[in-house]
C-alpha cells in the first residue's frame, strides 16, 4: 500500500512534511513495518505446556488467597 501525497497550491515543504508523516501514522504502515523487522520464534509444545500449567497454578493459588480473605 503506497502513500501518495502531492504538494497543493501555496503550500511550504514543511506542511507538506507534516500531512506526509499524518497520514502514515494513520495508515499503520509503520507500525506493521516495525513488527516485521524482528522475526519471533513460535513456542514449543512443551513450552506452552509449561505456561498454561504455571497459569492454572497462579488461578489456584489466587482463589486460595481469595477464600482467604488474603486479596482484595
Amino acid at each position: 500500500m503506497a502513500l501518495e501525497v502531492t504538494k497543493r497550491e501555496r503550500e511550504t515543504s514543511q506542511s507538506l512534511v507534516r500531512r506526509f508523516s499524518k497520514r502514515v501514522k494513520q495508515s499503520g504502515l509503520l507500525i506493521r513495518a516495525r513488527k516485521k523487522k524482528y522475526k519471533q520464534r513460535k513456542k514449543s509444545r512443551q513450552l506452552k505446556n509449561r505456561a498454561a500449567l504455571r497459569r492454572e497454578e497462579k488461578r489456584k493459588e489466587y482463589q486460595r488467597m481469595k477464600k482467604l480473605g488474603l486479596k482484595r
